[in-house]
């Protein structure tokens, strides 16, 4: 478990990380340089998860090696499947993580909702559900690394 102290918000206590997959840590179905390596060395703090329809056949092969649990969802409804996803966790201890419209409700719900503008892009809706933009993937985990660069983006 993580946790930070945010000044004028709740304390965060994370558990497990529920990460999108393309868009997010894939582009085009190719798991981003620096990914597998940044959740190996947290895996050991925090549980994640990669939920995807996995919509170019990839995620297996290319999530090989790493620490995570892989949740594959049905074409239809993503953005329920994920939400319900996210309550099995428990939203309260989970850091939502995602770039497309199915990922909306589940950056809403989450404890920490971040939304990450990547080469495939970001929807606005899910933009406005969010708690945090990150550029790239690997700026999320650098906040793990630097937990004072969460406190300044976040705090009251």
């Amino acid at each position: 478990m993580i946790q930070i102290q945010i000044p004028g918000a709740p304390d965060l206590r994370i558990e497990n990380m529920l990460l999108d997959f393309n868009g997010t840590i894939a582009v085009d179905g190719h798991l981003i340089a620096g990914v597998k390596e940044k959740i190996n060395q947290h895996a050991e703090r925090m549980a994640f998860h990669v939920i995807t329809a996995d919509t170019f056949g990839s995620v297996k092969r290319e999530l090989e090696g790493i620490k995570c649990t892989l949740h594959i969802i049905p074409e239809g409804n993503q953005a329920a499947a994920k939400l319900v996803y996210l309550g099995e966790l428990g939203s309260q201890h989970t850091i939502g993580v995602g770039n497309g419209a199915n990922d909306e409700q589940m950056l809403r719900e989450a404890i920490l909702g971040v939304a990450v503008l990547g080469n495939e892009g970001l929807a606005t809706k899910t933009l406005a559900a969010s708690d945090l933009l990150v550029h790239h993937i690997l700026d999320l985990f650098a906040y793990f690394e630097r937990p004072n660069r969460l406190v300044a983006s976040l705090r009251q």
